[in-house]
């Protein structure tokens, strides 16, 4: 027999000259190589790890690797085609997160992550309950997802219900400008409608009577259900309402609420009756919601009169009013503004008021039946508009379509979170954003599950809130973002581990990339060492996860997004558009279509083309940045106008914030660029301490240090700006555009900070701008 050891990460058939000392610590679960005539694929064996940090395979009671009888090792890779190369860094144990000389590994539960070339693998009981178990059962279904996607996916959309099935010609596609316009179609032909699938279909399954939607309230004990049998009654009500005062198929309807259960039930309304919503989220200043309105010129406003957030009362239908009267102004008017009273925040009395346009959703809505005929819908038809910031200043109205975001998000939710029907599912991002769209509202529901709407501050009243809803809840699959860890890192262990937790099973990431020293924590902290993360990266524009990991299947890399989704060809690009192999740093775009795609700008496919298909022709330019493993792992850096010419050197600002978050005094960096007369860039980076640490000269040198020898000399900040917070919206963006004025002293140019979280955060930054030194003064301080 054979036998195939690690040393480092080269795998060898010899033993180590040094005698072999038997293994201090328990077995580890790792992935051994298994070779085949064909294929070289990883498996599940047990490793240990002697004193001379070599990881030692086992595949029974002797140590070592089995060999397939009557086979010799291949270096040949399951993957035969360009589009599979990633499926090839598969065949090999991964080496490690950034530069390392060994192999560290960590299994869930049995050890903590601690250093940035950790290696997490799943333990062996999660992976055999997994529904994508095994490197193996993922290059399989990739492979087929790439090769024959009409077959791939339409054996998937056969789970919906289709009024009408789809063509034989399941999807077309054009992303190459110069063979004419950009178009993508799927389920060519289909007939379809989410709203059904979301909550008729699970009815009719058995699910009527389990919960759907367990909302929480901004103050502890405020909360409330609906079943699925009773949030469809409801959306019907809601339905027949809107079809009652004149909405119709394509009408578009702008919905302003908070997370009140409300907020889905309009969601699901519009789709039920084949209505356009547009969500906004409900925080931004009445000039932006204008802005919106009078592009998409909606024949009803969904509202309601104010909320509480966290100790902050925000009076939502004055918002409204004053973007109603500027709309006017611009010669379009709303004629019917539905309001719903929120008796926690604001009383009727104290509520302003047209009595030719306004109507209190409780006077009107619940008088109307609760059962309301579908409106089937063509595959194609639009589902919802939701407007994301452009780089011209003008919002951009993505339009998603029915049955292929309907196919991808479920598909996609239910992968990447490994869901299981007795999981409680909660995710911390409103429904003004895609994240809310895709994974609150349509992708879990589209697979039965129950959901959690979460009204308040995830820090109030104290931080603690959002471990105290996962006990309360029993909660199984936590999603939220890279800044919320941050920011509850920042409070300290304490705030957590007073909690149980027990119940949780996957955690997940979404926004932006996650740097590994709040991966880490997420994963040992708020996960006791046991549960997986989906670090997800994806975008408005593509209606779901375009790289995650698969909780169960490969051993994850703290702060890496891992692998393509199922259908997903993601290629890494230069500055000329040509595809770059193996370990390497691009642009990174798409090759082909997917189902969730975008289909266009609205009202705008010329600026849809220009922005996401002309930068690299025959490719969907994702517009941001990414590294490549040598093991084939993604690692997100950002978008590409996030990323900084320093003299020649380009280097991303997530990656320099990693760096100084990795400061064990720092809570908190954002990095931004500006004019150097010399370099041409200079690195600015604003950065918040840790609670109780005062700012110092030799803190700001220590910084530095830190970014030096992770990064180099080149990427150290010319400037570190002391921040007692940053100026994040509510849902926990940063406003790098504030950042970058307040960093080139263009104060007069901050722009609409109504949207922020807490905008005196500005103020302050402005105050201690002077506040500092720096190695080269690229500005006066």
């Amino acid at each position: 027999m054979d036998h195939f050891y690690l040393y480092g990460s080269v795998i060898s058939p010899f033993p180590s000259p040094s005698t072999y000392l038997a293994p201090k610590r328990k077995p580890y679960q790792l992935f051994s190589v298994a070779a085949s005539s064909s294929i070289v694929l990883l498996r599940s064996y047990c490793c240990c790890r002697d004193r001379g940090l070599r990881w030692v395979f086992s595949g029974g009671r002797r140590m070592g690797m089995t060999k397939v009888a009557g086979s010799t090792p291949s270096t040949r890779s399951i993957a035969g085609s360009d589009h599979l190369r990633h499926v090839d860094s598969m065949t090999r144990v991964p080496s490690g997160a950034g530069k390392i000389s060994y192999l560290n590994a960590v299994v869930l539960g049995e050890a903590l992550a601690s250093e940035e070339n950790d290696l997490v693998f799943p333990n062996p009981e999660f992976s055999a309950q997994a529904l994508v178990s095994s490197p193996e059962q993922y290059a399989e279904m990739y492979k087929k997802s790439i090769e024959d996607p009409a077959g791939f996916w339409s054996e998937i959309a056969t789970q919906f219900y289709w009024k009408r099935k789809w063509d034989p010609e399941v999807f077309s596609e054009n992303l190459d400008v110069r063979k004419g316009n950009v178009k993508i179609e799927w389920f060519i032909g289909g007939v379809t409608n989410v709203c059904y699938n979301a909550l008729d279909r699970n009815i009719d399954v058995g699910n009527g009577d389990k919960v759907a939607i367990l909302w929480e309230g901004n103050e502890p004990g405020q909360d409330g259900k609906l079943t699925y049998r009773e949030l469809l009654e409801k959306v019907c009500q809601l339905s027949n309402y809107l079809k009652d005062v004149g909405v119709r198929k394509g009408d578009t309807i702008v919905i302003y609420l908070p997370m009140l259960m409300e907020l889905p039930i309009s969601m699901l309304a519009c789709a039920r009756i084949g209505a356009v919503h547009s969500v906004v989220f409900a925080g931004f200043s009445s000039e932006s919601l204008s802005q919106r309105i009078m592009d998409c010129k909606p024949k009803v406003v969904i509202t309601c009169n104010g909320v509480r957030r966290g100790s902050k009362a925000l009076a939502l239908k004055d918002i409204v009013d004053s973007a109603l009267v500027e709309c006017t102004k611009n010669g379009f008017s709303v004629g019917l503004c539905l309001t719903y009273e929120n008796q926690s925040a604001m009383s009727r009395e104290a509520t302003k008021w047209q009595d030719d346009r306004d109507v209190w959703w409780q006077d009107v809505v619940p008088k109307f039946p609760t059962k309301c005929e579908v409106e089937w819908v063509e595959s194609e038809d639009p589902l919802f508009l939701l407007y994301t910031s452009g780089s011209t200043g003008k919002p951009k109205g993505v339009l998603h379509t029915t049955a292929g975001y309907m196919v991808y998000t479920a598909t996609t939710f239910k992968y990447a979170f490994d869901y299981k029907p007795s999981d409680i599912y909660w995710c911390t991002a409103d429904c003004g954003w895609i994240t809310g769209h895709s994974y609150v509202t349509y992708g879990p529901l589209l697979n039965g599950a129950t959901i959690i709407v979460f009204e308040g501050a995830p820090n109030y009243p104290n931080p603690g809130r959002c471990w105290d809803i996962v006990d309360k809840y029993k909660v199984s699959l936590f999603y939220t973002a890279p800044t919320l860890v941050r920011s509850l890192m920042r409070d300290g262990d304490e705030y957590v581990t007073r909690y149980s937790r027990k119940s949780l099973r996957v955690l997940g990431s979404v926004g932006e990339p996650i740097n590994p020293s709040a991966w880490r924590w997420f994963f040992n902290v708020v996960g006791d060492a046991r549960c997986p993360i989906s670090d997800t990266w994806w975008q408005t524009e593509t209606g779901g996860f375009m790289i995650t990991p698969l909780p169960g299947a490969w051993p994850q890399k703290p702060g890496s997004a891992t692998f393509p989704f199922f259908g997903v060809q993601a290629v890494i690009v230069d500055e000329k558009g040509i595809e770059i192999e193996g370990e390497c740093s691009g642009y990174l775009c798409i090759k082909k279509s997917w189902p969730g795609a975008f289909r266009t700008l609205y009202g705008d496919h010329e600026r849809y083309e220009t922005t996401y298909f002309k930068p690299f022709l025959g490719y969907y330019f994702s517009g941001d940045g990414c590294s490549r493993d040598k093991d084939g792992y993604h690692w997100l850096t950002g978008r590409v106008d996030d990323v900084i010419n320093v003299s020649g050197h380009r280097i991303g600002t997530a990656e320099i914030e990693s760096a100084l978050v990795s400061h064990p005094q720092c809570a908190e960096a954002a990095v931004v660029g500006v004019e150097h007369e010399v370099k041409g860039q200079g690195i600015y980076a604003f950065v918040t301490l840790v609670e109780g640490v005062p700012y110092s000269e030799e803190l700001r040198k220590s910084l530095i240090l830190m970014v030096r020898n992770q990064i180099g000399a080149f990427a150290a900040p010319d400037k570190i700006h002391w921040a007692p917070g940053l100026p994040k919206t509510r849902s926990g963006k940063i406003m790098r555009r504030i950042l970058r004025k307040i960093a080139s002293r263009q104060l007069n140019e901050l722009g609409d900070t109504s949207t922020l979280a807490d905008p005196t955060v500005v103020d302050q930054l402005i105050a201690l701008a002077d506040i500092g030194f720096s190695d080269e003064l690229l500005l006066p301080l």
